[in-house]
């Protein structure tokens, strides 16, 4: 199994969550307002009077055959406002259940 971590713009949620729809990823934990800082390019997101924009944080664990294509998704969702930011990284992960 696989554990995808997704930071995003806040401006692409309802997009994140068509993708995850679309792709039958079901679970997954969310954090809202994060802060974050990209290490290429793109502004800061801080939710300050100078840098005003925020992140949301998606952690989704699912089957290793579904994420070439959650992350194709996820890549062509960047690209079409690369300014907004969107990162994706995946780890492998153990199922807890015994």
């Amino acid at each position: 199994m696989k554990a995808v971590f997704i930071s995003y713009n806040q401006a692409h949620t309802e997009q994140v969550q068509e993708i995850l729809d679309r792709h039958q990823i079901r679970g997954f934990t969310q954090w809202q307002s994060v802060k974050g800082r990209g290490s290429d390019k793109g502004e800061p997101h801080y939710g300050s009077h100078a840098w005003p924009g925020m992140n949301t944080a998606i952690l989704a664990v699912m089957d290793d055959h579904k994420v070439p294509a959650l992350l194709n998704a996820l890549r062509e969702l960047d690209k079409s406002a690369e300014q907004q930011g969107l990162r994706a990284f995946v780890w492998t992960v153990e199922n807890g259940e015994q």
